[in-house]
């Protein structure tokens, strides 16, 4: 059975692969307006709302969606609407420990099985400089947070508490255990 990805993300892509199993990418482009400040609630709807895009479009295979977003304190962070907002988001979580969540909804195209859940990860980020932040501002408007753990030339990112694939985006070992309600038995290396 193969696996649908229903995202755009390139970071997303490349982290499946690690799975060793069949799969496409189909980009889905959804209503990302949902009203809740509750951060589980978020992401899993979100999530769902992305892999109901995708199975709709399968007679067969996995719908995966999957939606990250950060969090400091109370406070939900997604992607910056442009340079000057993720300057804004740069600042306020330069030198925090802080939450990445990434919700995974899971659909079996065929039967219409329907698995749903999320993972939580901390992030310590280093105080950045007045430069820095102004350098990085420009790099990552399209990730939540504004900022990007897996670019090996973006050393933001001082200490990951928990699952390190989760705060790229995609939590591998979540996934893994979710795709056990669906028959598949993985070990990543």
């Amino acid at each position: 059975m193969k696996l649908i990805l229903c995202s755009s993300s390139a970071r997303r892509k490349e982290l499946i692969k690690k799975l060793c199993l069949p799969y496409i990418v189909y980009p889905v482009n959804i209503d990302e307006n949902i009203r809740t400040k509750i951060p589980e609630s978020l992401v899993t709807k979100l999530a769902l709302r992305k892999a109901l895009a995708g199975a709709g479009r399968f007679r067969k295979g996995i719908a995966i969606g999957a939606d990250t977003i950060v969090v400091l304190g109370d406070k939900i962070i997604g992607k910056p609407r442009d340079h000057r907002d993720a300057e804004r988001i740069l600042k306020k979580l330069s030198g925090t420990v802080h939450k990445v969540y990434t919700g995974l909804a899971l659909i079996d195209c065929a039967s219409g099985k329907l698995v749903v859940d999320y993972e939580v990860s901390g992030t310590k980020m280093r105080p950045l400089s007045v430069y820095e932040i102004k350098f990085y501002a420009g790099k990552h408007l399209d990730k939540a947070g504004a900022y990007a753990v897996q670019e090996k030339d973006d050393a933001v990112v001082e200490k990951i508490y928990g699952d390190y694939y989760n705060v790229v985006g995609l939590p591998l070992e979540k996934l893994k255990l979710l795709l056990k309600m669906f028959g598949k038995n993985l070990d990543l290396d």
